[in-house]
C-alpha cells in the first residue's frame, strides 16, 4: 500500500492508538498532521522518521471554532485532507444517577460531535477530488455496553451510526467512511487501570490477565500497530467497498 501524495489527519494522536495508526500511515508514504495534548515533539519525531512531511496542531475537538482551526491549518498546510482518522477520546465511569453533566458533555464533545465537526468540514474537498477515508475509532463499546460508561458507550454508539449514514451519503463517490472497534488496547490508561490494581495485589501480571478476562477471550491485547494496519487496508483499493463497516478487533470479545 502506498499512500505518497496523500495526508492524513488523526486526531488524539500524540500517544497510544492514534499514535499508532500515525506510525502505520507515515510508514506507508502519507503525510502526517498530528492532534493531541501529549508529547508532541516525540510523537513528531518518532513520525518523521519515515521520510514524510509532518504536523502538529493543539486544537481542542471538544470546541468546533478550534476544529475549523486544525482544517484549515491542514489545508493550508498541506493541501488536503485525505485521509481522516476520527481516533481523540475521553473516558469517565460512574452510574448514570451520579454521572456528572459536565463530564457527560465533554465525552459526547470529544468523542462523538468532533467526529461529526471534521467529517462535514473535509467533505467538500474529498468529494471536490472524488477520494477520501473516513475511520472514525469507536469501541467494541459502540455495539455491547458496560454498567458505569453510559457516555462513553452512548457516544460510541453514535459514532458508528455517524459513520453509516455518511458511507451511505457518499455511497456513489470515491469516499468511504467506516469504523473501527478495538477491544482492550495496551494504552498508557490501561496501563494506569492495572498498575491501580496491582498496587492492592501486589501483582500485575495476575491484573493484567484479570482485566482481559472479564471481557477479551484471547487474553491478548490489540496493539495500536495492529489498529493501524487495518486503518491503511481501510485506505486501500481492496477496501473500496467496504461502506459503512463497524470493523471490530476485540480478541472475541463481541463473539460471546
Amino acid at each position: 500500500m502506498n499512500l505518497q501524495g496523500k495526508t492524513a489527519l488523526v486526531t488524539g494522536s500524540t500517544s497510544g492508538i492514534g499514535l499508532g495508526i500515525a506510525l502505520v500511515l507515515a510508514e506507508a508514504g502519507a503525510d502526517l498532521v498530528l492532534n493531541g495534548f501529549g508529547d508532541a515533539q516525540a510523537a513528531i519525531d518518532a513520525v518523521a522518521a519515515f521520510g514524510g512531511k509532518v504536523g502538529h496542531h493543539p486544537a481542542d475537538v471538544s470546541d468546533p471554532q478550534q476544529i475549523e482551526a486544525l482544517i484549515a491549518y491542514t489545508e493550508q498546510e498541506f493541501g488536503a485532507v485525505d485521509i481522516l482518522v476520527n481516533n481523540a477520546g475521553i473516558q469517565h465511569v460512574s452510574p448514570v444517577e451520579t454521572f456528572a453533566p459536565e463530564r457527560w458533555d465533554a465525552i459526547i464533545a470529544i468523542n462523538l460531535s468532533s467526529a461529526f465537526h471534521t467529517t462535514r468540514l473535509t467533505l467538500p474537498g474529498m468529494r471536490k477530488r472524488n477520494w477520501g477515508r473516513i475511520i472514525n475509532i469507536a469501541s467494541a463499546h459502540g455495539l455491547a455496553a458496560s454498567p458505569g460508561k453510559s457516555a462513553y458507550v452512548a457516544a460510541k454508539h453514535g459514532l458508528i451510526g455517524l459513520s453509516k449514514s455518511v458511507a451511505l451519503e457518499t455511497a456513489t463517490t470515491g469516499i468511504t467512511c467506516n469504523a473501527i472497534c478495538p477491544g482492550w488496547v495496551l494504552t498508557p490508561l490501561v496501563q494506569a487501570q492495572i498498575d491501580a490494581r496491582a498496587a492492592e495485589s501486589g501483582d500485575i501480571e495476575g491484573e493484567r490477565r484479570n482485566l482481559l478476562a472479564e471481557k477479551q477471550p484471547s487474553l491478548e491485547f490489540v496493539t495500536p500497530k495492529q489498529l493501524g494496519e487495518l486503518a491503511l487496508f481501510l485506505c486501500s483499493d481492496a477496501a473500496a467497498q467496504v461502506r459503512g463497516a463497524a470493523w471490530n478487533m476485540d480478541g472475541g470479545w463481541l463473539a460471546q
